[in-house]
C-alpha cells in the first residue's frame, strides 16, 4: 500500500489524504479517518469508530484536509491557466 499524500492529527484522531489513479490516467483523492487507542492489554489499536469526545478533533482534522485539498486544487488550476496563456 502506498503512503498518504498528507496527514492531519488532533489527539488520537488522524486523517490521511490518499492519491488514487482513475480511468485514463486521471488522479483523484480520498480521505480516511481513524482513532488510535490502547486496548485492555495496553497495546495500540486503531478504529474507524469515534467517541463523542473525538468529534471536535475529527471536525478539525477533516477541515484541515478539506482546506489542503481545496488549496491544492486552486493551485493546480492556476498552473493550468498560466500554461494555457
Amino acid at each position: 500500500m502506498s503512503n498518504p499524500v498528507k496527514k492531519f492529527s488532533a489527539g488520537a484522531v488522524q486523517v490521511a489524504i490518499w492519491e488514487n489513479d482513475g480511468k485514463e490516467g486521471a488522479k483523484f483523492n480520498t480521505v480516511s479517518i481513524q482513532r488510535s487507542y490502547k486496548d485492555k492489554d495496553g497495546e495500540w489499536k486503531s478504529s474507524n469508530s469515534l467517541n463523542t469526545s473525538d468529534l471536535p478533533k475529527a471536525i478539525l482534522t477533516l477541515q484541515k484536509a478539506y482546506e489542503y485539498l481545496a488549496l491544492k486544487e486552486a493551485h493546480e488550476g492556476e498552473k493550468l491557466l498560466a500554461a494555457a496563456l
